[in-house]
């Protein structure tokens, strides 16, 4: 038993081999055969002066109370292990815009309870329209325009997104006019210029805004009052051909609508119900598609309503003549 025991431990990892070399030869055996030491003697349960009842029984002491220690916190940052030499790399400061903009959407992903919803939306029209709007009438609109004017005309049906959320006051608060702010990137980070009173706005003045905000916000050239504040806004990535993404809540904003860029799909034929009771299926044909994700503050709105504002944005993107009016 000696020997196939002393085999079994020395090809375990663990200390067994060791304890097997310090005995030596026959260490198991005398260690086996040594005598078991007594075990030690039990702890009083009462003092010696304790007294006694009626019963002659010791009144039993309690025991002593257990040392505490104090844990204390340390916030610290962990120390970066890099194996690359430094001269393979560059470290550049964050300007200042950087660290706000690090500052602000860290609060927000940190405080602001996030929900997504998705929904996709067929765009044919909308270029069939631009089309029309560029060859016959000489007027040139993006299909960005089209989802701002469309986002405004669904938030203005569905008023309840176009709100902000008071952290303090943990109020909501709602607004009759709809400002759109607009993503806009720039050399030293995203800037999101406001367009008031969107809903309000024809297409080409939405157009004529939106190339004027950006141009300046490129220029550092926006006032204060025409980048802070809105009450919704819009990050489309289509034109750098991302399909889709999820944007991250600029607070005190209660949504951010993420628009991604048109792909063409195969989609199924049209079912219709004849007047004899059969059925009527169409043939599948290719659709240009888009992908719009909401990210919504749970607290301003619930995912029924925002819903309700996909809905109506995806309707009025899938009859664009609706926004002409």
């Amino acid at each position: 038993m000696v020997p196939t025991a002393i085999r079994l431990a020395v090809g375990r990892p663990s200390g067994r081999a060791t304890m097997i070399q310090f005995l030596g030869k026959d260490g198991w055996a005398s260690k086996l055969s040594a005598p078991v030491p007594a075990p030690p003697a039990a702890l009083p349960t009462a003092s010696s002066d304790s007294k006694v009842t009626a019963n002659h029984a010791p009144i039993p002491v309690a025991p002593p109370p257990a040392p505490t220690i104090a844990l204390t916190y340390v916030d610290f940052a962990p120390e970066t292990v890099t194996t690359v030499p430094e001269s393979m790399y560059t470290d550049t400061p964050a300007s200042n815009m950087r660290k706000v903009i690090s500052r602000r959407l860290t609060e927000s992903k940190s405080t602001v309870p996030h929900f997504y919803t998705s929904i996709e939306i067929p765009l044919d029209n909308v270029l069939k329209l631009r089309k029309v709007l560029q060859n016959d009438f000489d007027v040139k609109v993006s299909v960005n325009d089209f989802v701002i004017k469309a986002s405004a005309m669904a938030l203005r049906d569905v008023p309840e997104l176009n709100a902000t959320f008071d952290g303090k006051t943990q109020s909501q608060r709602s607004f009759s006019s709809v400002d759109i702010s607009v993503a806009v990137a720039t050399p030293t980070g995203l800037i999101t210029p406001i367009v008031p009173s969107t809903q309000s706005l024809s297409l080409t003045d939405i157009s004529s805004k939106v190339k004027d905000l950006a141009t300046r916000a490129r220029d550092n050239k926006l006032s204060p009052e025409e980048y802070q504040g809105g009450t919704f806004c819009i990050s489309n990535l289509g034109m750098f051909g991302i399909s889709e993404f999820s944007a991250v809540i600029n607070p005190p904003q209660g949504a951010i609508l993420a628009v991604g860029g048109g792909e063409r799909k195969i989609v199924p034929g049209k079912v219709t119900m004849k007047e004899d009771g059969g059925v009527e299926k169409g043939k599948p044909g290719i659709s240009t598609v888009m992908t719009a994700r909401l990210s919504a503050d749970r607290r301003v709105v619930d995912e029924a309503t925002a819903a309700l504002f996909l809905g109506g944005l995806k309707e009025y993107l899938s009859e664009p003549k609706l926004l002409m009016l």
